[in-house]
């Protein structure tokens, strides 16, 4: 696995709207972001910066705008992202976490099924 860069929450609110559409300009995703964070025009600007400067993002000049779009996959970053919390929280252990989700969750009779399935899968290889 590559090694990606470390992404902040904000910037992460930010990738997740790349992840769901782009190419965008900053203001499209100023836009898209807007109802949910009430950020400033410059603060998004910002984080798209860090972005580009962390590799996390590209662009392309178009004209005289600037399309922005994601540099890292989203199923990659979910990956290494939870990697590092198992390894932060729990010493790099998965089952004490699982347990410990599995208690708290609120899961249906369906989610459970498929739960048993994939803990079948895991004990099959």
């Amino acid at each position: 696995m590559r090694k990606l860069p470390k992404i902040s929450d904000s910037e992460w609110r930010v990738m997740r709207v790349l992840w769901s559409k782009s190419p965008l300009a900053a203001q499209d995703i100023f836009e898209r972001l807007d109802a949910t964070t009430k950020w400033k025009p410059k603060t998004v600007k910002t984080l798209i910066d860090r972005l580009v400067q962390k590799g996390a993002v590209k662009y392309e000049k178009v004209g005289r705008r600037y399309l922005y779009y994601p540099a890292v996959g989203r199923d990659e970053c979910i990956t290494t992202e939870r990697h590092s919390f198992v390894r932060r929280v729990y010493g790099g252990i998965t089952k004490p976490m699982l347990a410990e989700f599995l208690e708290d969750a609120e899961l249906s009779a369906e989610d459970i099924s498929e739960l048993k399935e994939i803990l079948e899968q895991k004990a099959e290889e």
